[in-house]
């Protein structure tokens, strides 16, 4: 069910929560039918071992990565995996405690932030094994994002944002050096999004939405969602700017123009866009 809603799109949302990963046709939905184009669940998934399923339980990321090719998932559980759309076929898998996030970066290797009991970054390779490469203390490690015009990938914890550049990266050792740490505005910090097109990310915390300026490095409101808390995911749209806001319940709210989706067997903790060849990097 949509309300509320006038813009068209043939672009896709994919959804994260439970037990499944959804890509609904957002043109479909703005018309009122949530029609799921693609779905994947690791308790079904025949490449995933029967005793390690329940680690893709309470799944609460989904990226899609490689030009529209793949589909980074992570779950609270600690699953983490590196999908085929097509097919649903497993590239990767691992496992990193409380993971709450994951992105790619270059030669071949994935990133997670592992949160509270786990309170890392944790760096793995694609072609390895299942035991991380490289870790790193953060507190409640919560959002990464590879930022491929700088160089550097950005990360968000408990009360701060962290800058890292890449080192040794050549090697079978590598590292990831921080740069750079700002204090955030509000403590709590959960969603770590890049705004297209801009020099933007979008932070959430606990009690706020925040627009970080990677280049003057400032922190300020974001007005659509100011002093608006406990918001797991805010994803914008590179071309029309309508944004999809997840809160971790049955409804996905949209803004920009404002709308809805109702779900009825699903409670997405994160929702992103999906557009034609898109890649987050």
């Amino acid at each position: 069910m949509v309300t509320c809603l006038e813009r068209v799109s043939a672009d896709e949302l994919i959804l994260a929560g439970g037990d499944e990963v959804v890509i609904v046709d957002a043109g479909e939905a703005v018309a009122g039918r949530l029609n799921r184009l693609w779905r994947w669940s690791g308790q079904e998934a025949v490449d995933i071992p029967a005793e390690v399923r329940k680690q893709f339980h309470h799944l609460d990321e989904c990226k899609v990565v490689e030009g529209g090719r793949r589909v980074l998932v992570c779950a609270s559980n600690g699953g983490c995996a590196l999908l085929e759309r097509a097919g649903g076929k497993v590239i990767w898998r691992a496992t990193s405690r409380n993971a709450h996030s994951l992105d790619l970066l270059p030669r071949e290797r994935v990133v997670v932030a592992s949160s509270l009991s786990g309170d890392h970054l944790e760096v793995f390779d694609l072609q390895g094994t299942a035991v991380p490469v490289y870790r790193t203390p953060l507190k409640s490690a919560h959002g990464v994002f590879w930022d491929q015009q700088r160089e550097c990938l950005w990360a968000l914890g408990f009360d701060e944002l962290r800058c890292y550049e890449l080192q040794d990266w050549a090697t079978a050792v590598p590292q990831l050096k921080l740069q750079s740490t700002w204090r955030l505005p509000d403590p709590d910090g959960h969603d770590l999004r890049a705004v297209p097109g801009t020099s933007e990310l979008l932070v959430t915390t606990e009690h706020n939405v925040f627009l970080f300026d990677r280049d003057s490095h400032d922190f300020r409101p974001y007005k659509l969602l100011q002093d608006e808390g406990k918001i797991k995911s805010v994803d914008v749209h590179p071309v029309s700017g309508w944004v999809v806001v997840g809160r971790w319940t049955e409804r996905v709210q949209l803004l920009n123009p404002a709308g809805e989706l109702v779900f009825g067997d699903i409670r997405p903790y994160k929702a992103r866009w999906v557009t034609s060849g898109s890649t987050d990097h």
